[in-house]
């Protein structure tokens, strides 16, 4: 069989969960390949919300395998509280979930690492959610991180004093301290034996098995691609590959078997966090937008940035991604509106119009040129299929289809399962 691929292609929190929870009865196995705990992918089953950040969005699906791949970061304390979280709605975690042994853990010390560089920026801090996620994968690319795989070493306990007391006289040249770190060691200890009991395996191998034996797998991206590290914002963008190549590398999977890549973006457009952002309306419309989306982070719980959709940022990640079809989430929150913009192309300071991406976005000013159309006060929550839409959010798909090349498969009319359209 294939690798389906399903990312994010604004700055984040597009609705992924809801929609692998909506299709993962199509695959037997769904597979994260990137990130940590700093997403967080927001389910509503049987009128009941639940928040995932490392662990799969399929595994509220029986019988659906679920990795966690060599691309994540994964936090021990994060994991252990997720499953405990998991286990009280009567979800066997451990059944249908496989650890990859080349997963990075992001340690204590990562997090007050996290935390001093953040306060170092001052002003120009990235808007880290203080996870740890940075601090983990540099130790990464330094080639000194302590992956799933060595918990299972009889040398760990003094690897992880090693990585430690660099972590530690990083912090102490520069006057930070370890405020916290007992307490969090505790957690982490009693966490890291827990996650010993778990199956960390070569995923890589597995999925390639798996593949052979014609199983199906859906690669589940965090984040999103304008937080990609190479492509995205930079350097306001998350610290790992967003984009569908990040779904071969973080799962050990060749590009051939990739069939077709799955992008998701809600109807506008939300930001956490620093960096730019050229459709933001930091008026009383964003606060409508925030307000009627329940726009707060998942993870941090921060208010997230409003704008209308931005068609330019949404073409370079449907280049970069090769999306074959468009997921459109939340066009429900924009009931409210009479009228909708779309950002089509951008002015630069300059006065030209431009259409491609800034190569830096933080320097480089442009301001959004809009095109108007009319909204859809009737509402789209009722819908159940393409004829029952308003005639308005049909015309505002079509024009979203024909400016970017790519067709709109799926309408998400609401937070519930049912409240998904599947266009043919």
């Amino acid at each position: 069989m294939a690798v389906d691929v399903l990312l994010g292609l604004q700055w984040g929190d597009e609705g992924k969960g809801k929609v692998v929870d909506f299709i993962a009865p199509q695959y037997k196995v769904v597979a994260r390949f990137q990130g940590g705990p700093n997403a967080g992918h927001t389910l509503v089953i049987n009128g009941q919300k639940h928040v995932l950040h490392q662990i799969p969005s399929g595994i509220f699906r029986p019988g659906a395998r679920n990795v966690i791949g060599n691309g994540v970061v994964l936090d021990p304390i994060v994991f252990s509280a997720e499953v405990k979280g998991l286990e009280k709605t009567g979800l066997n975690v451990k059944e249908n979930l496989f650890l990859s042994n080349r997963a990075q853990m992001i340690l204590p010390t990562h997090k007050l690492l996290d935390r001093a560089s953040e306060a170092l920026k001052g002003e120009q801090k990235i808007g880290s959610t203080l996870k740890g996620i940075g601090p983990g994968y540099q130790d990464k690319y330094a080639r000194q991180g302590l992956r799933l795989g060595d918990l299972l070493s009889p040398d760990f306990d003094s690897r992880y004093q090693n990585l430690k007391n660099s972590h530690i006289n990083l912090l102490r040249h520069g006057a930070w301290d370890e405020a916290g770190l007992a307490e969090m060691e505790a957690a982490f200890f009693s966490a890291v034996a827990e996650l010993r009991t778990f199956r960390i395996v070569n995923t890589e191998y597995l999925l390639n098995d798996w593949l052979w034996n014609g199983d199906s797998i859906l690669a589940e991206g965090a984040q999103g691609a304008m937080l990609d590290i190479d492509f995205g914002s930079y350097p306001f963008v998350t610290s790992s590959s967003t984009t569908t190549a990040g779904a071969c590398t973080g799962l050990g999977i060749a590009p051939r078997h990739i069939r077709k890549v799955m992008g998701i973006a809600k109807a506008y457009c939300t930001r956490v966090g620093s960096g730019p952002f050229p459709t933001e309306l930091a008026d009383e419309t964003g606060e409508k937008i925030r307000k009627a989306g329940h726009e707060f982070g998942s993870t941090t719980g921060r208010p997230r940035r409003t704008g209308w959709l931005d068609l330019p940022a949404l073409r370079f990640a449907n280049m970069i991604n090769a999306t074959t079809e468009l997921l459109l989430m939340k066009g429900d929150v924009l009931d409210c509106f009479e009228q909708v913009k779309v950002c089509t192309s951008y002015h630069s300071a300059e006065g030209d119009l431009v259409s491609e991406l800034p190569f830096d976005m933080v320097r480089t000013k442009v301001s959004p040129v809009y095109h108007n159309m009319e909204g859809w006060p009737a509402g789209l929550a009722e819908a159940r299929s393409w004829d029952t839409l308003p005639l308005t959010y049909q015309k505002y798909c079509r024009f979203i289809e024909e400016q970017l090349g790519v067709p709109v498969s799926l309408i998400s009319t609401g937070p519930g399962r049912e409240q998904t359209i599947v266009r043919d």
